[in-house]
């Protein structure tokens, strides 16, 4: 796989850029082609598709996605020391890599990409949770893109697809499931990477869904959620006490027990209380 391009192995590549991981950007680099190909086929088939990449370091997975046919690749690195060896994998690509030396955290990218949009990232791990929540909130839905194929520490995969009454359930695994269908596609422990963390990673594929799974005013269900899970060990009559007084009487209109908790109600039970409280 170090030879799939031409472009020398990306420890030869970190070592002739002087592309230290720092700590400070999250970093923690996938030297493994092999892998690197192989979350690319997790994003499905790439011909044809813009893929936007967030922090593509050294650029193995970037590689990836190129070799596996995507269309277009437009991926944002904030870290300079990077682009010089981003600009050796666009010359052995032409007119298919486009690299933006940018926060992905102040920048908005979608003008540059054309449908179908796919998103695939190795995420840095001290901004991933919150890209990942801006992308499944935009202002309007469906959204830019079709799927999206994340790198997390396991921990953050697992709050993803959890179900009613794990430890995990929370207002990740609803805002995720109520427009899209996530699952953990694949599992990496901390030596796969360079330097090795602490925790062990997972890619996470999630597929927009045309519109969401139940009714529910965006804002309202972010706020019913958020608020429910403040203080997760509460009976819902108290914990939403910060939305008003009448909180029992908004349970009951949603079908809900005032005396439940918030990880025992499920994502339709949270869409109709959030239905409750909607002006």
């Amino acid at each position: 796989m170090s030879q799939i391009d031409g472009l020398p192995p990306l420890r030869e590549v970190i070592a002739t850029h002087g592309i230290a991981a720092k700590k400070s950007l999250g970093q923690n680099f996938l030297l493994d082609l092999n892998l690197t190909a192989k979350i690319a086929r997790m994003a499905g088939d790439l011909a044809g598709a813009d893929v936007l990449e967030v922090g593509p370091g050294p650029g193995g997975l970037t590689r990836g996605l190129l070799a596996e046919g995507a269309r277009r690749v437009v991926a944002i690195e904030k870290d300079s020391r990077c682009i010089a060896a981003l600009e050796e994998i666009a010359a052995a690509y032409p007119g298919r890599l486009e690299i933006v030396n940018a926060d992905a955290m102040e920048v908005d990218l979608s003008d540059r990409l054309s449908a179908p949009v796919k998103i695939a990232a190795n995420l840095p791990y001290n901004v991933g949770t919150e890209l990942l929540v801006r992308w499944l909130t935009p202002p309007a839905w469906p959204p830019v893109w079709e799927s999206l194929t994340l790198m997390f520490q396991r921990e953050v995969a697992q709050r993803i697809v959890a179900q009613p009454g794990s430890k995990a359930y929370g207002r990740l695994a609803i805002l995720s499931q109520w427009r899209a269908d996530p699952a953990i596609v694949l599992d990496l422990p901390p030596e796969a990477f360079t330097p090795a963390p602490k925790v062990s990673s997972a890619v996470v594929h999630l597929r927009a869904r045309p519109a969401p799974r139940y009714p529910a005013d965006a804002a309202w269900l972010n706020k019913v959620v958020a608020t429910a899970f403040n203080q997760r060990r509460k009976m819902l009559r108290s914990a939403l006490k910060p939305l008003g007084p009448d909180a029992e009487d908004r349970l009951h209109a949603a079908g809900l027990k005032p005396t439940a908790r918030a990880e025992e109600i499920g994502l339709e039970g949270f869409c109709a209380l959030a239905r409750a409280y909607a002006p």
